[in-house]
């Protein structure tokens, strides 16, 4: 080999990581362009959203997911989900599919280099047309579940959210090019390690749509009072299968689920509406002001009106720091 061919000397991997960097550089980018400070960001692009946090945080934020994917291109998130928590670092994906509350906490993040994600919410229907192309012979048996799965992204993923991105800067491309790119990006999943637990979203008669189904009754009805039983028939499961089932996917029990909602619920009308404790606390579902104000302090940190008010703060904050900058 001639000194002009030492380029291609090479080690085993080498060159996709260096294809990697330069596809995540540039998703980075991308991403800084469409969030100015930090929050998280809705996009033209339906069920596209963009997170930038130059922080780091010692309290878990509560907050709601819905089924959805996270690529993280730069920083590290910490995501709790029911009992179980993952760290989610550059070039990693968190898959969650099914509606769930969490916690989150950015553990690796500064002003130079803050933390950049990308969040896509994930269609059932638009699985369903999708899996028989991707698993023609169908899929194997899925033996365990979990509240979340995390992989690499590889570089045609990256490559897809990038493009993705790109598309926000025209609007032609957003309506035209943007559905085609998701399209692909979600082919791409599909096929990824992570993709026979995508592909279960789209399937009928699977654990995961079946408890899907119980899911949906709880958000839509989250201050009504709840039997499992009722859930489970819901389901088409037993009472004992059902539990199983709701555990693997939640990572907690379908009380515990309602108590998240309602407690949310609570904090949102507080926040939005100005709505006093007491009478939030009826709207959700509480019979017992006593018991809501101990659930909320364990769930939140705080009792009520000192979790809204540290929120204000919060928010007053963080909006002279964005004037500012």
């Amino acid at each position: 080999m001639s000194k002009t061919d030492k380029h291609l000397e090479l080690t085993p991997g080498e060159g996709i990581e260096e294809s990697i960097d330069s596809e995540m550089a540039k998703l980075s980018h991308l991403i800084c362009n469409h969030s100015p400070y930090d929050g998280i960001f809705s996009q033209r692009i339906p069920g596209l959203h963009i997170r930038r946090y130059s922080k780091t945080g010692t309290d878990w934020v509560k907050s709601f997911y819905l089924p959805s994917v996270l690529i993280v291109a730069q920083g590290v998130k910490a995501v709790r989900l029911g009992q179980e928590t993952f760290e989610v670092g550059r070039s990693h994906m968190l898959m969650i599919p099914v509606a769930l509350p969490v916690a989150l906490k950015t553990i690796q993040a500064s002003s130079l280099e803050p933390f950049l994600g990308i969040g896509l919410t994930l269609d059932p229907e638009k699985i369903a047309e999708f899996v028989p192309k991707v698993y023609p012979q169908g899929l194997l048996p899925v033996q365990t579940r979990s509240v979340g799965y995390i992989t690499d992204a590889d570089k045609g993923i990256i490559n897809a959210v990038t493009r993705l991105v790109e598309c926000l800067h025209n609007p032609s491309d957003t309506e035209l090019l943007a559905p085609i790119v998701k399209d692909e990006l979600l082919m791409r999943l599909l096929r990824s390690p992570i993709g026979v637990h995508i592909a279960e979203m789209g399937f009928a008669d699977s654990g995961v749509q079946h408890v899907a189904k119980a899911i949906g009754w709880l958000r839509n009805n989250f201050n009504q009072p709840m039997e499992v039983s009722d859930l489970a028939r819901l389901a088409h499961m037993s009472v004992s299968v059902f539990h199983k089932h709701f555990k693997e996917v939640t990572s907690m029990s379908p009380l515990q689920y309602q108590k998240a909602l309602r407690l949310q619920e609570a904090r949102h009308l507080m926040l939005s509406r100005q709505m006093d404790a007491m009478t939030a606390c009826q709207m959700v579902g509480y019979a017992s002001a006593s018991q809501f104000s101990r659930d909320y302090s364990s769930y939140f940190g705080n009792p009520p009106r000192r979790d809204i008010a540290k929120l204000h703060q919060q928010a007053q904050k963080s909006n002279e720091a964005n004037a500012i900058d």
